[in-house]
């Protein structure tokens, strides 16, 4: 399998052209300057979630707002992407009525004076 640069400079000698790009940091919202960048990441991965879990169960997003509990235009629009105003709280209440056991680890404190990093991991 080819990597990103080889198929980069495979791109640029069919199009004659030199394609400019830029490698980004992980959070597209930080690459974006998104003040909130670390919040809106988790949400997007929350979300990403719920999505996935109504895709595998095959569900209308009336039904799963249903189990979810909230109004189905609510959840299309989160599933869109358009979740501020909604609390990672409540993302990991819906993941929770989809039957998924949320666990919250605080990890041991850092020698470092930077600040710790928040991290959504799916089991």
């Amino acid at each position: 399998a080819k990597d990103i640069y080889e198929l980069s400079d495979a791109m640029k000698t069919m199009n004659d052209e030199t394609i400019e790009f830029e490698v980004g940091s992980g959070n597209v919202y930080a690459d974006l300057g998104f003040p909130d960048a670390e919040e809106m990441l988790v949400k997007a991965q929350l979300t990403f979630k719920i999505g996935e879990i109504i895709k595998a169960r095959r569900w209308s997003q009336q039904k799963a707002a249903e189990v979810i509990g909230i109004p189905q235009p609510k959840l299309s629009e989160i599933l869109r992407g358009q979740f501020r105003g909604v609390s990672e709280m409540k993302l990991l209440d819906c993941l929770a009525r989809l039957g998924r056991d949320i666990q919250i680890t605080v990890g041991p404190a850092r020698r470092r004076t930077t600040p710790g990093q928040v991290n959504v991991v799916f089991r």
